[in-house]
């Protein structure tokens, strides 16, 4: 479907999404993040944002027909770039404004935000941030979780294949307290699990405002710092909360050679 309507310009939405008086975004209600969607025909990835309250009700009325857990929030002006620059963390490259609407337009995120290129940053300063797969798991769950009882769809097994692969490529954030223990989560069942990052907006959920020391561990690493008796990682906890099996790497015995 074409988002593009006649009846309002690109520079104008510009405008609009800079300055809105009122501006709503459609929430998943599983990962705590804006809804995304995958365009049909485009293949954006794309939020829908709407000016008027009872626009937004209404595609989140749409899809929750669909079994999609979504709400509606209120962006406030402090909120915005925030906001804005967040959707990059979430590899979403497109704005959905006012879809469904006879107004809608499609705004591209980097003609609204341009954002620091790591050429740019200051020597010895780099993002962690791990947008594909970031993407992957909140596409993951919001489809996992339209189902009482999870199913393992062709859908959902390419997902999960995808979302490993971009795991043991990336590099993650994790936590350290002031008393130098690592963080572990406890589920209901008791099994533990050790939380890690995509990025600093996650580790900042989690740690609201406590002070934490960081460490940078890439994917491999992983099993030589898993705290005890964990199962393995839940990847952003307060967000997309998706949990790994990672198995702790055993240290070599006294007096044996580790594997090369």
């Amino acid at each position: 479907m074409d988002h593009t309507s006649t009846t309002v310009t690109k520079q104008e939405t510009l405008a609009a999404l800079r300055n809105p008086g009122e501006l709503y975004v459609v929430m998943s209600g599983v990962t705590r993040l804006p809804f995304v969607a995958c365009d049909e025909e485009t293949y954006d990835d794309e939020v829908f944002l709407y000016y008027r309250n009872e626009d937004a009700q209404d595609k989140a009325r749409a899809l929750m027909e669909q079994k999609y857990l979504t709400a509606v929030a209120k962006l406030e002006d402090k909120q915005l770039l925030p906001f804005y620059t967040g959707l990059y963390t979430m590899g979403v490259n497109c704005l959905a404004v006012n879809y469904g609407t006879d107004t809608q337009i499609s705004i591209q995120l980097p003609d609204l935000v341009v954002r620091k290129t790591p050429e740019q940053l200051p020597e010895g300063k780099k993002f962690v941030e791990n947008p594909a797969l970031h993407l992957t798991a909140i596409y993951f769950m919001q489809e996992m979780r339209r189902q009482a009882k999870p199913q393992p769809t062709e859908e959902l097994k390419e997902l999960q294949e995808e979302l490993l692969a971009h795991y043991s490529k990336g590099t993650f954030i994790i936590a350290i307290q002031e008393d130098k223990q690592i963080p572990v989560l406890k589920q209901k069942n008791g099994d533990i699990y050790q939380p890690v990052f995509t990025d600093m907006l996650e580790l900042q959920k989690f740690s609201k405002g406590q002070k934490m020391r960081t460490a940078v561990v890439p994917a491999a690493k992983i099993p030589d710092i898993l705290v005890g008796a964990s199962r393995g990682v839940v990847i952003n906890p307060l967000g997309v909360n998706v949990q790994l099996q990672v198995a702790k790497r055993k240290k070599p015995e006294d007096g044996q050679k580790a594997d090369a």
